[in-house]
C-alpha cells in the first residue's frame, strides 16, 4: 500500500511539468514531507468546463483534492480514510472505483513515498517498524496514477454552494519492484510522461486500453534509505524527515 508520501514541488513548477492550463493561485498547498490520508494533495486532471457539457474540449487542471476517495454513493466522508489506495488488479471491478476508473483519472505528483519494514531494536531486542523513503534516483517527480470522485454533502442544500461538493482521490498500487520490493510488497504505480495524455483524457474510456497503461510500473531506478521514526507521527513535518539514518 501507500500510506504516506512526500510532495514539495511548488504549484508553479507542477503547472510547467504537467503542462496544466488551469490553476488558481488562491489554491495553495504548502510543501509537505509527510503527506497523510485526508490531507489535501495536488492532483493533475482533465475535465470539460461544467457549463459546456461533457463533449466540450477538456482543460488540464492542477488542483488540490482530499486524499481518500469518497464514492458518490457514500453516506458520509469517513469512508475515505479506508479508500486511500486502489489495487491495480481489481480497480476496474470494485464498486468504489470502477466508475472513476473509466471517467475520472488523475496524476498525483510526489517526490517519493514511505514504507515500513519490521526490524529488531538492538538496544531492547523488541520488534519495531523502520520507515524508509523510496524515491527516483534522479530526483525527478513521480506521477502517481490516481482516481478522483465527487461527493455531494446532503446537509448543504443549494447545489451551487461550493461547500456542497467534495473532490477526493485515491492512489493505484501495484506489486513492488526494484528497491521498493525489498521493503514492502506493494508500491504506488507511477506513469511515464508518454502515458500522461492517454491516462488523463476523460474521453478515453475503454477499460482494457486503460489497464494496458498500468501493466509496467514506471519506477525507473529507485533509491531507498532508512529515515527517522519521526515520520510515524503525522504531526511531524519538514525536510529533516528525509535525512538518512543508520537503521
Amino acid at each position: 500500500m501507500c500510506g504516506r508520501y512526500v510532495s514539495t514541488r511548488s504549484p508553479q513548477d507542477l503547472v510547467q511539468l504537467f503542462h496544466a492550463t488551469d490553476w488558481h493561485p488562491t489554491e495553495a498547498l504548502a510543501p509537505n514531507w509527510n503527506v497523510a490520508p485526508t490531507n489535501d494533495v495536488w492532483a493533475v486532471l482533465e475535465r470539460a468546463p461544467r457549463a459546456q457539457g461533457d463533449d466540450a474540449p477538456v482543460e488540464r487542471e492542477l488542483r488540490p483534492l482530499r486524499w481518500g476517495l469518497v464514492p458518490s454513493w457514500a453516506k458520509d466522508v469517513k469512508i475515505g480514510a479506508r479508500m486511500i489506495n486502489a489495487r491495480v488488479e481489481t480497480v476496474h471491478e470494485k464498486p468504489a472505483f470502477r466508475r472513476a476508473f473509466v471517467k475520472r483519472r488523475c496524476l498525483l505528483p510526489a517526490d517519493g513515498f514511505y514504507e515500513w519494514q519490521q526490524a529488531i531494536d538492538e538496544a531492547t531486542g523488541k520488534a519495531r517498524k523502520q520507515p524508509y523513503f523510496i524515491h527516483p534516483e534522479d530526483s525527478q517527480v513521480m506521477a502517481l496514477a490516481g482516481l478522483y470522485e465527487y461527493w455531494r454533502n446532503p446537509e448543504i442544500k443549494p447545489d451551487d454552494d461550493p461547500a456542497a461538493w467534495l473532490m477526493t482521490c485515491t492512489i493505484i498500487t501495484t506489486e513492488a519492484t526494484d528497491a521498493a520490493g525489498r521493503v514492502h510488497p506493494r508500491m504506488p504505480l507511477a506513469l511515464t510522461p508518454d502515458h500522461y495524455d492517454a491516462w488523463l483524457d476523460p474521453h478515453h474510456q475503454d477499460p482494457d486500453d486503460l489497464r494496458a497503461l498500468l501493466t509496467q510500473p514506471a519506477d525507473g531506478h529507485l533509491d531507498t534509505r532508512p529515515v527517522t521514526t519521526a515520520v510515524n507521527s503525522v504531526c511531524n513535518n519538514g525536510p529533516h524527515l528525509l535525512d538518512k539514518i543508520t537503521a
